[in-house]
């Protein structure tokens, strides 16, 4: 069994600045932390994999059953008043970040909710502040923040998307591991996006394997 910290995702209250989020750390407890990374792919290719296009450990695959399961889903929406009844999941995971990586962007408007959990241990990387999530103010300028996010110890980071949710990080080259969901639409543009993730991850594992 997935330990996570739901009191805390109850407790915590949402923030407003610069636009409507949660922040818990330690979401995923200590124990079940160890047990899920350990059994993590080695990902070399930078991108996003759905996770059915994955080998995963027993451990793995019930957090993110978990995350993709009612009790979660049903947390969300009543954190941000939200009505997510049958609103499609993407789930994926990265595992390394690029020097492209981490440029000032919104998520797709396809995308209603995002949320980040992040599996990565402390490093000298992250003091440094390299591939911290920053929540921006604006398009223009990733130090105008009002929120940085380390990528470490199974912090979640969850925001309803919009047209002025801009995000992004400094620049890192190396292993980040960070599962992200989205509860997307339903209409034909978002099973057009899902589809997409798809066909690359299967490129991409074609690549990897030769």
């Amino acid at each position: 069994m997935i330990d996570l910290d739901y009191q805390a995702l109850q407790a915590t209250p949402v923030s407003e600045d610069p636009y409507e989020h949660i922040v818990i750390e330690n979401f995923v407890r200590p124990a079940s932390l160890a047990a899920v990374t350990r059994e993590l792919p080695k990902l070399d290719k930078g991108g996003s994999f759905p996770i059915g296009s994955l080998r995963l450990g027993p451990n793995a695959k019930a957090l993110m059953e978990e995350l993709e399961g009612p009790r979660f889903r049903d947390a969300v929406a009543a954190k941000f008043d939200l009505d997510l009844e049958g609103a499609p999941t993407m789930v994926t995971l990265r595992g390394s970040s690029r020097e492209k990586d981490g440029r000032i962007h919104c998520d797709s408007h396809t995308k209603r909710v995002t949320i980040l959990l992040y599996l990565n241990p402390e490093t000298e990387a992250w003091a440094r502040r390299e591939g911290c999530l920053r929540l921006l103010r604006g398009p223009d300028d990733i130090e105008d923040f009002a929120v940085e996010v380390p990528p470490v110890n199974g912090t979640l980071l969850i925001f309803p998307n919009g047209p002025t949710t801009w995000h992004g990080h400094k620049q890192f080259v190396g292993t980040r591991y960070v599962i992200q969901l989205n509860y997307m639409t339903t209409d034909s543009t978002a099973r057009s996006e899902m589809r997409r993730h798809k066909v690359s991850a299967f490129v991409k594992r074609l690549t990897m394997a030769s």
